[in-house]
Parts: C-alpha cells; sequence; structure tokens
C-alpha cells in the first residue's frame, strides 16, 4: 500500500464501523473514522454471535468479549404462565461457540481500544454533512462541533452512520420496508425471578410478545409489545431499579442498494430489523469484513471489488431481513388470528429438530457463509 495513500473515510463510530476501521487498519491501509456522537451509554444490541466471534479472533477482541460476557447455554419458550419447551444451543449450532452476552456498549469499546491500538482515534463531535463523487475519490464536507467546516478527500467512504443515514440518503437511495404499527417496550433493570439465568426467554402471552435476557448479575433485558410487559413476568419475579427504558418502533428495511460507486453502505444504513434473532450488530461486522476485503483489493487497484461488496452483501441483507420479518411477524401475536397460529405453531417448530436448528442458525449467524469473493 502507497504510504501517501490517502485514508479511508468511515462515518459513524457503532459497531460496524469501528470493526471496519480495525479491518482496514490491520491490513495497513489508512483510514479515519468520525461520528457527531459521544459513544452511547445504552445498549441496543446485547448478543454476540458465532460469526461475530470467528471474524474477530485475529484482532484478539473476542478473547476480550469471552472473558467479559457469559456464554447463552439455552433457550426456553414460555407459555400459559410454565416452561413449554427448553433447548440447549451450542450443539445445534455444529460450533463450539456459543451466543455471548455482551453489551453493545462494552463491544464498542473493545474495537475502540483495539483500534487505538493500530494508531486510530475516533474522532468525535464530527458530522459528514456533504460528499460528492469523482473519478478518483470522494470529496467530503465535515462539520467539527465547533461549527468548523472542514473540506477533505478520501479514496473511499464507508456509510456505517445508521438508520438515518446521512451517507444512504446523499446516494439518493431508497430504504423499502414496513413498520409495526405497536409501540415496543424495554427495560434495562434489576430483577429477583425463578427465571434460569444462563438461557433466553421467549414469552407467548394472550395480547403479544416477551423477550428476556439477563445482561450482567441480577441486572436483565426486557423487551415486550403487550399492555404491561414486565407483569407477564413469571410467579415470584420482583422488579428492581430501573437502569435504562425505551419506547420503540420496529421496522425491516433494506437501501434499495448497497453502495454506489466509491460509497459503500454497511450496518443499519443498509439494513434494520427487529431485536428477534440478535442479527443487527452481528451483520453490520460482518458487513465491515467483506468491506474491508473488498477496499483493500480496490485500493491496490482492483476497482471492480467496490461492485463486488454491494453485489455480495445485498442479497445477504435482503435475506436476513427477509427471515428476521417473518419471525417478528409471527411472534408478535397480533391479530388475534395470527395468534392463534403462533400458539399452535410455534411450540411445534421449536420441538422439530430441524426447524430448531435453522432458528439457531439464524441466530447463530450461521444461515449463510461469509463470501469475499463473487
Amino acid at each position: 500500500m502507497p504510504s501517501n495513500t490517502m485514508p479511508v473515510m468511515i462515518a459513524g463510530a457503532g459497531p460496524t464501523g469501528l470493526a471496519a476501521a480495525l479491518f482496514l487498519a490491520r491490513r495497513g491501509v489508512p483510514v479515519r473514522i468520525v461520528d457527531k456522537a459521544a459513544p452511547s451509554l445504552h445498549s441496543k444490541a446485547l448478543a454476540v454471535n458465532p460469526r461475530t466471534q470467528d471474524l474477530l479472533e485475529d484482532t484478539g477482541v473476542t478473547a476480550r468479549m469471552l472473558a467479559e460476557g457469559w456464554a447463552v447455554q439455552g433457550l426456553s419458550l414460555h407459555q400459559s404462565g410454565h416452561e413449554d419447551v427448553a433447548v440447549p444451543v451450542s450443539p445445534l449450532l455444529d460450533t463450539e461457540r456459543s451466543l455471548i452476552s455482551l453489551p453493545q456498549s462494552r463491544t464498542e469499546a473493545l474495537l475502540a481500544d483495539a483500534l487505538r491500538a493500530q494508531g486510530v482515534t475516533v474522532e468525535r463531535g464530527v458530522k459528514l454533512d456533504t460528499l460528492a463523487q469523482g473519478e478518483d475519490g470522494v470529496t467530503i464536507h465535515l462539520v467539527h462541533a465547533d461549527g468548523s467546516v472542514e473540506p477533505t478527500q478520501a479514496p473511499l467512504l464507508y456509510g456505517a452512520d445508521g438508520a438515518h443515514s446521512t451517507v444512504r440518503q446523499a446516494l439518493g437511495l431508497a430504504f423499502p420496508g414496513d413498520e409495526l404499527p405497536e409501540p415496543w417496550q424495554l427495560w434495562d433493570l434489576h430483577l429477583a425471578t425463578p427465571l434460569d439465568p444462563d438461557r433466553v426467554h421467549l414469552f407467548l402471552l394472550p395480547d403479544g410478545f416477551l423477550f428476556a435476557l439477563r445482561v450482567r448479575e441480577d441486572i436483565w433485558r426486557v423487551i415486550g409489545n403487550s399492555r404491561a410487559p414486565l407483569d407477564a413476568l413469571p410467579a415470584g419475579t420482583v422488579c428492581g431499579d430501573v437502569l435504562w427504558q425505551s419506547h420503540f418502533h420496529i421496522a425491516h428495511r433494506v437501501a434499495e442498494r448497497a453502495g454506489v460507486g466509491r460509497v459503500l453502505l454497511g450496518g443499519d444504513a443498509a439494513h434494520i430489523h427487529s431485536p428477534l434473532g440478535a442479527r443487527g450488530m452481528n451483520l453490520g461486522i460482518e458487513d465491515a469484513y467483506v468491506f474491508a476485503d473488498c477496499a483493500a483489493d480496490a485500493l491496490n487497484g482492483r476497482l471492480s471489488r467496490l461492485a463486488s461488496y454491494a453485489q455480495l452483501r445485498h442479497p445477504v441483507h435482503r435475506q436476513v431481513v427477509r427471515r428476521v420479518g417473518a419471525l417478528t411477524h409471527l411472534m408478535q401475536g397480533r391479530p388475534s388470528t395470527l395468534r392463534e397460529l403462533r400458539d399452535v405453531l410455534v411450540p411445534r417448530l421449536v420441538r422439530f429438530g430441524p426447524a430448531r436448528r435453522q432458528f439457531l442458525r439464524v441466530a447463530g449467524g450461521l444461515d449463510h457463509p461469509v463470501r469475499t469473493r463473487g
């Protein structure tokens, strides 16, 4: 790589942007990463799947994740106030790895630490404002926290700047999909509960759905779309202090393309879906891995590899969002006709070996190969 190569610009320092910067820096590619916001104290994602652990193994981040997080041992399906089905996780994934429960904030911190060890620091309070592509690169205007505007150029730009991506909008790319009408609620709170602390818990409720996963110690993440999700927790549960509470709507969308020319998209800028399946952050890190491989080749003269990235990733985005969307529509429990089908079908599918294995492979990120070549 020529020493005078302009740095690749990455917009967005969430897991996708940080991973992309790390993968590039480890290849000796100059990189610059900016984000208008400070690191979030709250975590949208909690699960690090086996695929992500494999991709980050050589960076040293996986070892630190394993040291900080805890391995999910199984899944329990609850119905009518009792545990209806309980299944293990790892033996069905054809891998020695398990899902790891680790807050996204810690995943981001570990990625940022590894990136700093490569000599790259995230530039916070810096917003990508405009971009224009030319034959030899991308002209970018950055707005700093003091209001000053910095014009700069980059050979490539990676938009990992979230669901409301400035980069995607600047490219004029549509973000088609659908949104569920009802609000969902989220809590991170202290729980004293008879729930098995080493398992993921899914509850089929008369008016919706509930998800519960221990974050660490006695702190749990609870997500639901029923009228009073916390009331659906099993008898004997005592809710303590709430650390974070949020309301949100679930949408399933995929950008019409994963990039145009020298500007590519990854993570939430390219695809969003419900938290069921634990794929959002993990799929973004997979995007970053493929981007780094394609970008390194492009900078060495193989510009066709930029088009390869979009061709490789867009079908994967559509496939994963379609699968997670179908699962979410089934599990949400609305309307009542679908709920009746769900209450009969889901326990049978979980008991049926091939269906259960496919669900776990989706959650594990193992439902497709990671391809860096067409």
